[in-house]
């Protein structure tokens, strides 16, 4: 079966995501050098240098788990789609948490911001378990 161009356009977005998330790795990568170049040995900086050495190598995980997942989709992999399925389901729960918090603060741009997020991942989420892209797919279960 071809594959449904929403997984070909999500994996693509999980390829630009991580190139960004590689992107930032760098970025954090600078500021610790940075940091260890303008504070020396004096311990903030060594804190402050190892601190964005370990954020960096976070990134840098999570910027492959994207690549692998953007991957898994391309290749109409079951395991990426039920992979995304949950990271996404993560998110919307997040999200809304969010959401509640900007409801309760009365902060209206953020809370229309964090609404649109929630929006996308439940739409991604019931996209990816439509019987058309799970029969793309392979998948016979969730």
């Amino acid at each position: 079966m071809e594959r449904p161009t929403g997984v070909t356009i999500l994996g693509v977005l999980a390829f630009i995501g991580a190139a960004l998330l590689a992107m930032a790795a760098a970025g954090m990568l600078l500021v610790g050098g940075a940091l260890l170049a303008r504070m020396g040995a004096r311990p903030l900086g060594v804190i402050g240098g190892l601190g964005a050495g370990f954020i960096a190598v976070v990134i840098v995980a999570l910027a492959v788990l994207y690549a692998f997942i953007g991957n898994g989709l391309l290749k109409l992999q079951n395991w990426a789609r039920v992979a995304t399925i949950v990271l996404t389901g993560l998110g919307a729960a997040f999200n809304g948490i969010a959401l509640l918090a900007l409801l309760m603060h009365l902060r209206p741009f953020l809370f229309f911001r964090e609404a649109v997020f929630v929006g996308i991942d439940v739409w991604i989420v019931v996209y990816l378990l439509q019987p058309q892209v799970k029969q793309a797919f392979g998948a016979t279960g969730l």
